[in-house]
């Protein structure tokens, strides 16, 4: 189920990940794991069956790229917001 962090019910969401939703996109699996960032894009990008290639970006050198890839572009998102996501 996606949920919006403003929306999500306590339980799972706690004062904390309130605060981190507000930084970084998360992810609570079923079993309680919680994943951020670049894990959690993989997370969902394994989910709509992006399955090899996202088990396969998982994996070092490979996570280290994607994190730092999605660091950048999370801190920067009204730069490439610009370009990327341009409403019609």
């Amino acid at each position: 189920m996606i949920v919006p962090y403003q929306e999500a019910p306590s339980p799972p969401m706690t004062p904390d990940l309130y605060a981190a939703c507000e930084r970084a996109v998360h992810v609570v699996r079923a079993d309680g794991t919680i994943l951020r960032s670049g894990r959690a894009c993989l997370f969902i990008l394994q989910e709509i069956g992006w399955g090899r290639k996202a088990a396969i970006l998982s994996y070092p050198p490979w996570i280290w790229a994607v994190e730092m890839g999605y660091s950048i572009i999370a801190r920067h998102r009204p730069f490439f917001a610009r370009f990327l996501f341009r409403h019609e």
